[in-house]
């Protein structure tokens, strides 16, 4: 017995050693590739010694003899901290995703190999200007220099996923960098899914109930939409209501770029002029809205420019402060929601399925074949086709296999499809403007994706829209709104509008200028800019901050761009709850009356705030939730699940009755006539149910956060048993879909797990003020680290998740002084 022990002993003895030695082991591996802050490298392609210098948070500040050689310095600190990030996202565009991933990411790949964004980008170098074409250059010399080092002296292969996902690190061009300009403008793209789902509704429900779910730009006479079952008669109601296909990968899919309509962008912007500023300065603050993600896709630097230096917020593998501030200027961009997206459905000749009608007759596509490269797999060979409308894409994606008649394809143009891009060129002049008309003038080279642009210099504010604007014929049969006949040449684009048609506001007499996604002026059809907007609510509560002060501070900056109250909820609890509040006695403990009526009260002195720690925020999202699935879909059926998330216009057209909307509260298969207040009742009890189940009985112990988490998930190892562990960034958050703070919500149809989970919100918050520039600060979601066993993966998630801010110095013996180290870059002989 004693020498069973003894063995039992060793053994165990042996498996722990052993155990400790293979932890050891991959540590060791996986550090490697941890970059030293505090290093001297020898490397070619820079004229004199480059400094970057990195504050306690690791952002670095780079500094240079030249432009260039800063440039230069920004590629190898971007490469350092994001190499990963930084191929994925060039796969990603390439369609390359697949000799990595294998046949999971077949579909993606396949999508952005028809819109072909990465040649266009290859084609778009040659039209840069010179200063561009040199920081492009210079940039690309930056990360290939670390990608060489990396290899020389064996640092882990660059990223510990790389050991993971064999393949090689191919060195960086610059037309990569343009091409993760356009794959940005992917993400931010919406109006051909709001095309198909406004054609399969007003053909399922008819124009007058469509208006009710997209109510769209008033101004613009929606009620009036063309009738699309009449444009295309081969189309069958079975067809119509297919249920939607997802435009990339799958539900939920991580590596897929194409965001569905209500995750397609959105963000915060507002100016303060001298003559609303406390201390005569002018004020900028500003929060761009994208997917969360760990890393997060936004990386803070300070570039030493011989124009002046310049910090903000950068995208790894763009040589560019996208959003920031210069010695002289300051800027922001929010989701300018212009209709640069047109579908045409091109018919095909029934002889010569090779050939599509045009204006002027039957015309061949250009074809090109594709051969996708898959891990593990057969390669995948794709015919890609286009129109003179633009490139085909295939029925599976997007839906639309339910809008495309038999005997069509449909073909999209949009603006991002555009081989002569200058975006870069323009974002580059951005850096080096000194006021706020240089600024203006320079962002006329801008292309896509389309952006309101807020600026401000030492005395002056203004908005500019920047992105080709389509000119559309005014006899245009369907205005942009749904799929078109490609052949119609009043359907088609006739070029853009000179820059000067873009919405332009300078100075206000308000002195004040804001945007947060919402319709910023009133104009005809065809310089509408757009019939679908991203906000209506959010504007009225930024209105509401602003005018509570004659004059205003970068601290009321800051609590306006972390303000947390919904003024959706405010403005439908009274409307949905009118007739239940305080009805009937007390009901019995334990009663789903009981529960329901508790609610009620807590909603009834409830004044709106998405606290994470309250539970009326909550019990309010579950229940409109589940009250617009009950109101839409007896109508919709399998179409259901087109709108993922509730709509607060829908709901106050339903429960105010606006145009008969008040129709929806009746269930079109009973015989009994339901009323508005009967289903604001039962879907208030589904909701509680639902709710009790997952977070238990005591509704007072709910908590908003335990729901509504931000998800700084992994793309790729989030999904990975133990590893998602290490690798995902989990906090509790305030907010909602509807606050100025805002956290999107995940949505999803009826039975979805999880469906408050913050996906979707400001990755960066900056808040900029011209008297004291050195006042300014900043803020990005995880950390400027890619690497999950680096302290600065996401030391900086823990400062915004608490709503606070590190300042960027423009001062070089501040940004010297302190911090975590100084690579110095020197040239090699």
């Amino acid at each position: 017995m004693l020498t069973l022990f003894r063995w039992l002993l060793r053994i165990a003895t042996a498996l722990v050693v052993l155990s400790v030695v293979v932890v050891v082991g991959v540590y060791y591996f996986l550090s490697r590739s941890l970059p030293d802050y505090d290093a001297t490298w020898q490397v070619r392609g820079v004229s004199g010694t480059v400094e970057i210098a990195r504050n306690t948070w690791a952002v670095p500040h780079v500094f240079g003899p030249t432009d260039a050689d800063v440039f230069f310095g920004l590629g190898f600190a971007h490469a350092q901290d994001r190499l990963w990030q930084m191929t994925i996202l060039r796969r990603t565009v390439q369609g390359r995703l697949s000799e990595v991933f294998g046949e999971r990411t077949v579909r993606t790949d396949e999508l952005m190999r028809r819109l072909d964004l990465y040649t266009l980008a290859q084609e778009s170098v040659a039209v840069q200007d010179n200063d561009t074409l040199n920081a492009l250059d210079a940039y690309a010399r930056g990360v290939n220099a670390w990608i060489n080092l990396v290899n020389e002296r064996a640092l882990g292969r660059g990223a510990p996923e790389y050991f993971l996902f064999p393949g090689e690190i191919g060195l960086w061009q610059p037309a990569d960098s343009i091409a993760i300009v356009k794959l940005m403008a992917v993400q931010l793209s919406g109006h051909l899914e709001n095309e198909v789902r406004r054609a399969r509704l007003s053909a399922l429900i008819g124009e007058e109930r469509t208006v009710d779910l997209m109510p769209g730009d008033p101004s613009a006479g929606m009620a009036a939409l063309p009738d699309f079952a009449s444009l295309f008669p081969g189309l069958t109601d079975t067809q119509l209501a297919m249920a939607p296909s997802v435009p990339g990968e799958a539900p939920g899919e991580a590596l897929s770029p194409f965001n569905s309509i209500e995750m397609a962008g959105a963000s915060n912007a507002w100016a303060a002029g001298v003559l609303r500023s406390a201390n005569g300065g002018t004020l900028l603050a500003n929060d761009p809205h994208l997917p969360f993600a760990a890393p997060s896709i936004w990386y803070l630097a300070r570039l030493d420019l011989t124009s002046g230096a310049v910090t903000g917020g950068t995208i790894p593998g763009i040589p560019v402060v996208l959003v920031g501030r210069s010695e002289a200027l300051g800027w922001g961009l929010t989701t300018a929601y212009l209709d640069d997206q047109d579908l045409f459905l091109e018919e095909l000749n029934p002889e010569n399925p090779q050939e599509y009608r045009t204006p002027d007759g039957w015309t061949a596509f250009e074809t090109r074949r594709s051969i996708i490269t898959v891990a593990d797999s057969d390669p995948v060979t794709i015919t890609l086709r286009w129109s003179e409308n633009g490139p085909i894409l295939p029925g599976t994606h997007y839906s639309l296999a339910a809008v495309t008649p038999p005997g069509h394809v449909a073909a999209l143009s949009w603006t991002a499809l555009a081989g002569d891009d200058t975006s870069l060129s323009a974002a580059i002049g951005l850096m080096r403007a000194q006021n706020v008309d240089e600024a203006i003038a320079t962002m006329e080279r801008y292309v896509a994706p389309a952006q309101n642009l807020t600026l401000i210099d030492r005395e002056h504010i203004a908005m500019q829209m920047i992105g080709r604007m389509p000119r559309r014929d005014a006899a245009s049969p369907t205005r942009g709104m749904m799929p078109a006949p490609g052949a119609d040449p009043a359907a088609r684009w006739d070029g853009f509008f000179p820059y000067e048609s873009n919405p332009r506001f300078v100075d206000p007499e308000t002195g004040l200028l804001g945007n947060t996604n919402n319709k910023p002026l009133d104009r005809p059809f065809p310089l509408h800019v757009s019939f679908n907007w991203g906000d209506t609510v959010r504007i009225q509560r930024w209105v509401r901050l602003m005018r509570q002060r004659s004059v205003h501070t970068r601290e009321s900056f800051i609590e306006a761009q972390l303000d947390t109250v919904s003024q959706a909820a405010r403005l439908l609890l009274p409307l949905v709850g009118a007739e239940l509040w305080f009805q009937g006695e007390p009901a019995q403990p334990g009663t789903s009356e009981s529960q329901r009526q508790l609610a009620l009260q807590l909603l009834a002195d409830w004044n709106g705030e998405m606290s994470e720690h309250l539970p009326e925020p909550l019990i309010y999202a579950a229940w409109m939730r589940e009250l617009q699935f009950r109101l839409i879909r007896d109508e919709l059926g399998p179409s259901v699940d087109m709108f993922t998330h509730m709509e607060p216009e829908f709901l106050e057209r339903v429960f105010r009755n606006t145009d008969g909307a008040g129709v929806w509260c009746d269930v079109v298969q009973s015989a009994v006539v339901e009323t508005c207040v009967d289903i604001a009742r039962t879907a208030m009890d589904a909701a509680l149910l639902d709710l009790t189940r997952t977070y238990g009985p005591a509704i007072e112990s709910w908590r908003w956060g335990d729901a509504h988490q931000a998800t700084h998930d992994h793309p790729v190892l989030g999904d990975v048993p133990i590893l998602r562990h290490f690798v995902n960034i989990r906090q509790s958050t305030s907010g909602g879909d509807h606050t100025l703070m805002r956290g999107r919500t995940a949505g999803g149809p009826p039975g979805t797990r999880e469906p408050f989970l913050n996906v979707h919100g400001a990755g960066y918050r900056g808040v900029y003020d011209m008297a004291d520039p050195e006042a300014s600060v900043f803020i990005i979601s995880t950390g400027e680290s890619g690497h999950p066993l680096s302290r600065h993966y996401d030391d900086l998630g823990v400062l915004w998740r608490r709503g606070e801010y590190i300042p960027m110095t423009l001062d070089p013996d501040l940004a010297r002084a302190g911090g975590v180290g100084i690579t110095r870059l020197e040239p090699r002989q």
